[in-house]
């Protein structure tokens, strides 16, 4: 090339002069000033795709955000141990009475609390029919229940050693929604009386079980509901460095005899497996997204390549006053990566928008992670090169004596 430019100064023969950055940003934001209308067309295709896959990663970021907020909320270290299978088929296990006591010892612990069920129903009052409980678990709980699950009263008070003897309750936020309850003062009936509500619980992400039920006092489920004293579940919570150890430790020292019939799960699990899934379902939408994008690229294609027919007169004007094949082919790359360009900023701005408005409808908190930013804003450009290449190598090898003559 360097040859043959040599040789071009010895005969005189004027050179193509290159187009500098400036030069390409003027020729290829000609078509787009010229035709604003079709361009705007155009990108909408581009900014309905990177909207939608903008919005779907946001919503599903900002999902997994709120969880990841209640597990550093509710922490990741508490243990439930439960009955487990005996060991012939149907036999009933039973935990310790001593339970609570036992794993209270454990090095490392820190709060232990427990509840046994109760085959009792709940209802609003007498007169209400025995099988209308509305799913809602009677159970006895321990003072310390509420301090091992990070919980709180909505209203009321907790079940403590003075209310904790007389027929008093605590219902869960759902349980408290099924009965019409929102205040303490309120009574209940349990089996063949009336119990008074004390206090109605906020949600408790870590035991939906709790959320569902109408809780007494240990003493008093044994003395007016004839509970056996058994627990059906031990919860616990302890340091973090200990959580290994102590789950190592749970069944051996509820029962020594027959570890293996203790269940130890970690209900901070589900909310792990729910924040690590949260985008499972976002797959599908992502795929409308990607093919809305690829949709908009057709049609930049096919707006560039009506462009070069209509500009015909321009490129033979062009290519006869000494503009190159090159040039042309940059102009028109160049207005394509503009066209989807201003697609693409139009659509993650109106695929963050989207999300900010339903993370603030749905109380999560916004989030839209930067790689979504940058990755679908470099796929419009991707599209737009790709879009704008045929069009442009047609319109570079138009004749300019035929380009003028049409």
């Amino acid at each position: 090339m360097a040859r043959a430019n040599r040789a071009a100064r010895r005969r005189g023969t004027p050179r193509a002069s290159r187009l500098g950055p400036r030069d390409v940003l003027h020729v290829g934001s000609a078509g787009l000033r010229s035709r604003p209308l079709r361009v705007v067309l155009s990108a909408i295709g581009i900014a309905i795709g990177i909207a939608t896959m903008i919005a779907v990663v946001g919503v599903s970021a900002s999902s997994q955000a709120r969880l990841m907020r209640q597990l550093d909320a509710l922490g990741t270290n508490m243990l439930v141990a439960e009955p487990g299978e005996g060991m012939f088929s149907g036999e009933q296990v039973k935990l310790p009475k001593d339970a609570v006591g036992m794993v209270s010892r454990i090095e490392g612990v820190e709060d232990v609390g427990a509840t046994g069920d109760l085959r009792h129903s709940v209802r609003r009052s007498q007169r209400i029919p025995e099988g209308e409980t509305g799913g809602i678990a009677v159970k006895a709980a321990t003072e310390g229940m509420l301090d091992v699950l990070r919980g709180g009263t909505a209203t009321g008070t907790w079940l403590n050693a003075a209310n904790g003897r007389y027929p008093s309750v605590v219902l869960g936020h759902v349980a408290a929604a099924r009965l019409g309850i929102t205040e303490p003062g309120r009574q209940v009936w349990i089996d063949d009386r009336y119990f008074t509500v004390v206090g109605v619980l906020d949600p408790l992400p870590l035991a939906p079980e709790i959320e569902r039920s109408a809780l007494v006092g240990w003493q008093a489920a044994g003395e007016l509901l004839g509970f056996d004293g058994h627990p059906t579940a031990v919860y616990e919570r302890s340091t973090d460095a200990s959580v290994p150890t102590v789950r190592e430790l749970l069944a051996s020292t509820i029962d020594p005899r027959n570890p293996h019939q203790v269940s130890v799960g970690d209900p901070s699990s589900a909310l792990q497996a729910k924040a690590a899934t949260e985008g499972a379902f976002s797959t599908l939408l992502l795929g409308l997204g990607g093919i809305a994008l690829l949709v908009g690229g057709v049609g930049v294609a096919n707006t560039m390549i009506i462009s070069v027919l209509e500009r015909r007169h321009e490129i033979g004007l062009r290519r006869s006053l000494g503009a190159t094949r090159g040039q042309i082919r940059i102009q028109f790359v160049a207005e394509s990566l503009m066209l989807s360009g201003l697609g693409g900023l139009a659509g993650v701005a109106l695929g963050a928008a989207a999300t900010a408005a339903y993370a603030h409808t749905a109380g999560l908190p916004w989030v839209v992670p930067p790689w979504a930013v940058g990755g679908g804003f470099g796929a419009t450009l991707a599209i737009g090169t790709v879009a704008g290449l045929y069009p442009a190598v047609r319109a570079s090898r138009l004749s300019p004596t035929l380009a003028l003559q049409a």
